[in-house]
């Protein structure tokens, strides 16, 4: 066991192989953050698409867009939405985007329609009465939405939000498939140069276990903080 350590360390100290460990750390830590922050922006306004009252056509029309994108998201994995994105549909329209800014939109997209059913079932959760006090004073259904309904569902979802976004860290392992540099090239490349994939596997659970704790942790202290602001 000792040799095995004795290699690891030779790479990741001595050939710079933490260089490439905090760059993976780096873009996966990107990859998750602003990932969730597009989901959040798209899962928001998709939740509301679906529950504002269908007497129009368009809210009808705009409900089948959201029913498309989410049922898309949800039922293919990951891992192909980045191969369509990155392999088929940029090349198709001619952009060239670097493997990180691809990961990030796709985590964003996908994101987006887990968190619209997460905010659809927190904005449900809300007092009815609460739509209808904010209407009844002379506020629009958006201006309701957003300055009373969609803040009191986000303090009801934000375990299950957590959870996302533990989810998001531990999927950043498959954008490898469209050459981005995670956690898991940085670790990987180490195995690949000492022929011994045991300890860097290892350091590489242990790393990604420390930020779910520490995620774990912060969501906690923001229910806290949340309950007595409710007292």
């Amino acid at each position: 066991m000792s040799t095995k350590i004795d290699l690891f360390l030779n790479v990741f100290i001595d050939k710079g192989g933490y260089l490439k460990v905090l760059e993976g750390l780096r873009n996966t830590l990107v990859i998750a953050v602003l990932g969730l922050l597009i989901g959040v922006v798209i899962g928001t306004l998709i939740a509301t698409v679906r529950v504002v009252p269908k007497y129009k056509r368009l809210p009808r029309v705009l409900n089948g867009f959201a029913t498309f994108y989410v049922g898309f998201f949800r039922g293919t994995p990951m891992v192909v939405q980045l191969l369509l994105f990155y392999y088929v549909l940029l090349p198709i329209l001619g952009v060239r985007l670097s493997g990180v800014t691809v990961s990030i939109w796709v985590f964003g997209l996908n994101s987006g329609a887990y968190i619209s059913e997460i905010m659809r079932g927190g904005i449900q959760s809300v007092d009815p009465g609460q739509m209808e006090a904010g209407r009844a004073v002379g506020l629009s259904f958006a201006t309701t939405m957003r300055m009373i309904v969609i803040p009191q569902a986000v303090k009801n979802i934000l375990p299950t939000m957590g959870n996302e976004f533990i989810a998001l860290i531990k999927e950043t392992s498959v954008v490898s498939f469209v050459g981005a540099s995670d956690l898991y090239v940085a670790f990987n490349y180490i195995g690949s140069n000492t022929y011994e994939f045991m300890v860097p596997y290892i350091v590489m659970a242990v790393i990604y276990i420390v930020m779910v704790v520490m995620i774990t942790i912060l969501i906690r202290l923001m229910e806290r903080r949340f309950a007595r602001s409710d007292r």
